[in-house]
This record gives structure tokens, sequence and C-alpha cells, in this order.
């Protein structure tokens, strides 16, 4: 592990602010994609604690190896659901299968007060940039 963020949040941009400092200060640098693909799902997990889980009850990312870990609990037993079979433009269901489709693995866990999501997001290394020559 290189790091962790385990600072309380309420609401997806302080859990946005969170990875994004945690995956900028990685060295080698996370590259652009990577960084993008973290914001999007860390946004869309919380959001879905939120919106759908009864509320956010905690929250954790870090990085293991070439993987980010990001943990959000919520305060519901109910499983994330998917808007396949539901009516034409029904709320909700559409951002489960790209948490699906953006990480490596994804693992629900039921606990005491709801249930815990764990996904692991891949992550790609920037190239390393051109060495700087010093004068001679």
């Amino acid at each position: 592990m290189t790091g962790a963020q385990q600072a309380p949040v309420c609401e997806a941009a302080e859990a946005r602010d969170q990875v994004r400092e945690l995956l900028s200060a990685h060295r080698p640098a996370i590259d652009e994609i990577s960084m993008i693909d973290a914001l999007l799902v860390t946004s869309e997990l919380v959001t879905n604690a939120q919106r759908h889980g009864d509320g956010l009850s905690g929250f954790s990312a870090r990085i293991v190896a070439d993987r980010l870990e990001v943990t959000v609990s919520d305060r519901s037993c109910r499983q994330p659901a998917t808007a396949v079979g539901r009516e034409k433009f029904a709320v909700g269901g559409y951002g489960w299968p790209m948490i699906q489709q953006l990480t490596a693995c994804v693992v629900i866990i039921p606990t005491s007060g709801g249930k815990a999501i764990t996904v692991d997001i891949p992550l790609t290394f920037a190239p390393p940039g051109p060495l700087l020559s010093s004068p001679v």
C-alpha cells in the first residue's frame, strides 16, 4: 500500500478531492485516463450511497500495487440495481454498469448498518517525462 485517504466525507466532491490528492501524490505518476476513471467511479459510488443507499456512512481510498481500492459504505441493505428491463428513461440504474465496466473487481459486503461496496480500479502510470539535463 502506497497511500490511503480515510478522512470523513459527506459529499461526492469531497471524496473526489481525496482520491485526486491521493493519486496526484503517487510516484510514478498516474496517467490522466486512470485519474478520470477513478474520479468518475468514486463520484458515482458516493452519489449512489446518498441517493439510493439511505446515506453515506463511510469512505476510504488507498493504492495497492497497480490498483486504487475505494470502499463506500451506506445505510441500506438493498443491492445496486441497473436500468435493464425497466421502463424507458427510468430514473437510476445507469451508473452501476459503468462502475462494473471501469473496475477490475467489485465486492459488496453486508454490514450491521447496511452494506460496504469495495471496488478495485486499475491504474496505469504515466510515461516518464524527458530528463532535464543540467548545463555543463
